[in-house]
């Protein structure tokens, strides 16, 4: 008799969402950590702790003596399943799909040494599975904020591989920030730096993208730190910056660079340059890093179906420019040969010219100084001038008075006619003889 979901789900019950999480905190696990151990990627752990799915069958099971009581055995779980994607958005890891296709040419490269502390000496780091040319950790991985607390896992296996990944850079307790910050920079800086060249097509654009996305990171370290994701955040800045439209007013960007010399790798890059700016941030994302399509939608920007929708455009733009990239029957192994594809354009970028993380450091704080000196001073200049203002003003309004100016078209005076010398000299002698005349004329008195 077999057993059905229904009876499955009550002999393992599950608790909430929300208490999921908060089970797996009060473990001090990590969503890597329990990828790891139940054999699944980051991204479905993160989806059983948002509830949009639930484990089922072994995994459920699992899953369920993990958070709520002790870790299981990696050997719970069978192999075939742990390379098994657990939802239908998400990608199988980039080591099942090596596995998939026949040797070609390695594309792995580490991007850092480890970070030394002054800890005792541990076991030999073992570089993580999905860990390529353009991505510093395991698809769906990226380190943690500092001071966040790490459990042991499991004990290494047989063939000397540990069941839990590497810790990434910044996670050791007691590192300052300018440790922290310096240790996820050398981690993910020189993939970063190929990532902005097969956005752009330009190193100096690039270099200056990758140095402003970790200056902004150092700026708002605080907010960085406690992040759940760094090196995305240092991504989405770096790729914003690259992608600007404003870039191509700027003299020293509008010509691209020399290509490579080789025609596969000179046609793979003119392909990508030919795609629109938000298809080839797509397929970067998707085929060249590694990332689950929920997690290309939102580094885009863009829903989980607009996303699927760019990526399945871009390949086939890509396809019709380099005809082997279309000679895959399956859209798993069309995603490997791009990954290959586009990981050895990336190692073929040379990252030595990125600026050292102290430098960076440096020029984010003197340009924040400056900055807020500015601000300073202007504010100075305004209360400055206002006051010089509110002593110099009039406290009341004079009208001005209007200049003179001669009018015209005026009627003449009205009045009696002006007097002729003739008419003065008569009235002068009437004046001067009126007393004198003749008595009749003179009134008498009495």
């Amino acid at each position: 008799m077999t057993q059905g979901p229904t009876d499955m789900a009550s002999a393992h019950p599950l608790p909430s969402p929300k208490e999921r999480r908060r089970l797996r905190e009060a473990k001090s696990l990590s969503e890597e950590q329990v990828a790891t151990v139940m054999g699944v990627t980051r991204a479905t752990v993160r989806s059983w702790e948002t509830g949009r799915t639930t484990p089922r069958g072994r995994k459920r099971e699992a899953y369920a003596r993990l958070i709520n009581g002790g870790r299981p055995s990696p050997q719970a779980t069978p192999p075939s399943a742990r390379t098994k994607p657990a939802a239908p958005n998400t990608r199988p890891k980039a080591a099942a799909k090596r596995a998939a296709r026949p040797a070609a040419p390695t594309t792995i490269a580490r991007l850092s040494k480890p970070v030394t502390s002054t800890k005792p000496p541990a076991p030999p780091p073992v570089e993580a599975t999905g860990s390529t040319a353009m991505a510093p950790t395991e698809p769906g991985t990226t380190p943690d904020p500092p001071g966040a607390s790490a459990t042991p896992g499991p004990a290494p296996t047989s063939n000397g591989v540990s069941a839990t990944p590497e810790p990434a850079p910044g996670t050791e307790a007691g590192l300052s920030p300018a440790e922290a910050f310096d240790a996820l920079y050398k981690h993910s800086a020189a993939a970063l730096f190929r990532q902005a060249f097969l956005l752009t097509g330009r190193r100096n654009l690039s270099r200056e993208s990758v140095a402003r996305a970790f200056a902004l990171a150092w700026e708002r370290w605080p907010e960085v730190a406690v992040d759940r994701d760094p090196v995305g955040w240092v991504r989405a800045a770096a790729y914003e910056y690259a992608m600007s439209p404003w870039h191509r007013l700027r003299r020293t960007h509008r010509r691209l660079d020399p290509p490579p010399a080789e025609p596969g790798p000179r046609a793979l890059l003119d392909a990508l340059l030919a795609l629109p700016p938000s298809y080839r941030a797509t397929l970067l994302l998707y085929d060249g890093v590694g990332l689950d399509l929920p997690e290309t939608a939102a580094e885009t920007e863009a829903s989980t179906p607009a996303a699927a929708g760019r990526l399945v455009n871009a390949r086939a733009a890509v396809a019709e420019r380099l005809p082997e990239l279309a000679e895959p029957s399956s859209p798993a192994e069309q995603s490997a040969l791009l990954n290959e594809r586009l990981g050895a354009l990336a190692l073929a970028q040379p990252s030595d010219s990125l600026p050292s993380p102290v430098m960076v450091r440096t020029d984010s704080e003197r340009k924040a100084q400056l900055w807020t000196r500015a601000a300073v001073s202007f504010t100075v200049l305004i209360i400055g001038l206002t006051l010089f203002t509110l002593g110099t003003a009039p406290t009341r309004y004079e009208t001005p008075e209007s200049p003179a100016q001669q009018v015209g078209g005026v009627p003449p005076r009205g009045g009696p006619q002006k007097l002729t010398p003739q008419d003065l000299k008569l009235r002068k002698n009437l004046h001067g003889e009126l007393v004198q005349g003749p008595a009749r004329l003179v009134p008498g008195v009495g």
